[in-house]
Formats: structure tokens, sequence, C-alpha cells
């Protein structure tokens, strides 16, 4: 399945997985682990700027 450690920074990019041999079912799979994957990203990177924009407004007077 999903090798999620392949996704934290600082680690460097494998090469892309031969795709060709897995069934349909695992790329489905695989397909809604990376998507949950995104929005989990996502959302970090929406907290972290929900942040940065209180930080630059409380400093900004």
């Amino acid at each position: 399945m999903v090798d999620l450690e392949e996704l934290e920074p600082g680690k460097r990019p494998k090469k892309p997985r031969d795709l060709s041999t897995w069934n349909i079912e695992d790329l489905e799979d695989y397909i809604q682990a990376m998507q949950a994957e995104i929005i989990r990203a996502q959302e970090t990177i929406d907290r972290k700027k929900g942040v940065a924009d209180a930080a630059n407004a409380l400093f900004k007077s």
C-alpha cells in the first residue's frame, strides 16, 4: 500500500512506483490514500496560514 514516510519533508523522493502491475482495486485504494493525504496536508496549510494571519494582525498595530 502507500508508504507515507516517502512523503515526509527532508527525504529524497524515490523514483515513481511502477503501477502497471497493480490491480484496479489496489490502484483505487492507492488513490484514496493519496487523496486523504492531500486533504490532511491542505488542512495543515490552512491552520498554519491562520496562525500566521493572526500573528500578522497582532503585530500590525
